[in-house]
């Protein structure tokens, strides 16, 4: 069966087309990629264990910050490729960047005790959990 949309309608509609929300290959950092990198959390007794894969990145380029009760683990990847010929004119030359972030609700955590180690791709956080208040109540005698 055909469409019966008319083409004007069609065409109106690739005109108000955003590529920075519509398409997945154009997010900004806030929204993060499709498929932001993976994270494992363990609960671990008296603190979580987050676990996050970031492999090929470097140390300097992973950034972990608390703010208003969330943690964020954000991470940079530059690469630049320079293939010139002998006159020294460019071949080929590419460049990619990419931001990889992620964001956790933190507000059981004692946040000044976290504690990082990046190895092999992997970056630990450990996370101690917040002391149990209970609620204070008591019964009063009624005389």
């Amino acid at each position: 069966m055909f469409e019966l949309t008319p083409f004007s309608r069609r065409a109106n509609d690739l005109m108000n087309l955003d590529l920075w929300r519509d398409l997945p290959f154009f997010r900004d950092a806030k929204n993060g990629p499709d498929r932001p990198f993976k994270t494992d959390i363990k609960d671990a007794g008296d603190h979580y264990l987050l676990e996050s894969e970031l492999p090929g990145f470097d140390r300097e380029n992973i950034k972990v910050k608390v703010e208003d009760g969330y943690l964020t683990v954000r991470a940079e990847r530059r690469e630049e490729t320079d293939e010139k010929d002998d006159s020294g004119k460019f071949i080929r030359r590419e460049r990619s960047y990419g931001v990889f972030e992620r964001t956790f609700d933190v507000s059981q955590i004692q946040t000044d005790k976290i504690t990082a180690e990046y190895k092999d791709g992997i970056l630990k956080l450990s996370l101690p959990k917040k002391d149990e208040t209970k609620p204070n109540s008591n019964e009063i005698e009624v005389k």
